[in-house]
């Protein structure tokens, strides 16, 4: 397995403490702060496979495949983590996740016709601000259980990057569908 790889899979490794740290009280306002980071470093690695893998001549169908996987596993992780600690619309949540299964259902019809449906830049853009607004938000959080008090700038920031993350998902949901719509004209 190829160095590429092996960053998806640890990716994917870190998401159950992630989900840990997010969810249940270990070390009080710091769970939140030890989520951050390694919501952050798992992010990272999506930005490191990526590059190494086009650098070294090292893109696989495995990682074509897996990395945007991982990229949905995580950041779906947190937004379930953000509904339950009730600091996001369960609405807004439905629709990307809504997203995710119709572009991975997609990729799934087009791999027994031997077509790899890579992620396109409207994919890379909804990723990118979807990993920036988990961890805008989780800052929020960390910062409201540490310092007791709500930032006014830190939620009209949220709110702003939760409606364009939710456009980019949108958007970029459509444009899949569009771009690969004789994949779907040919199922009978």
């Amino acid at each position: 397995m190829n160095l590429p790889n092996k960053l998806t899979i640890l990716r994917v490794i870190l998401i159950p403490f992630f989900v840990v740290f997010m969810l249940f009280d270990i070390t009080g306002a710091a769970d939140k702060w030890i989520a951050l980071v390694i919501f952050c470093v798992a992010s990272l690695t999506d930005m490191l496979d990526g590059k190494i893998a086009r650098k070294r001549g090292l893109i696989t169908d495995f990682g074509k495949f897996m990395d945007p996987l991982a990229d949905k596993i995580l950041v779906t992780s947190a937004l379930i983590c953000f509904v339950e600690l009730w600091v996001t619309p369960a609405a807004v949540i439905i629709v990307i996740i809504a997203r995710e299964f119709v572009v991975t259902s997609l990729r799934l019809i087009a791999a027994p016709k031997g077509i790899v449906i890579a992620a396109d830049i409207f994919g890379k853009m909804k990723t990118v601000s979807q990993m920036i607004w988990v961890a805008t938000t989780i800052v929020q959080m960390y910062l409201e259980e540490e310092l007791l008090i709500g930032i006014p700038l830190l939620a009209e920031m949220n709110i702003v990057l939760m409606w364009v993350t939710l456009g980019l998902t949108v958007v970029s949901g459509i444009n899949y569908l569009w771009k690969n719509r004789a994949i779907l004209s040919d199922m009978k």
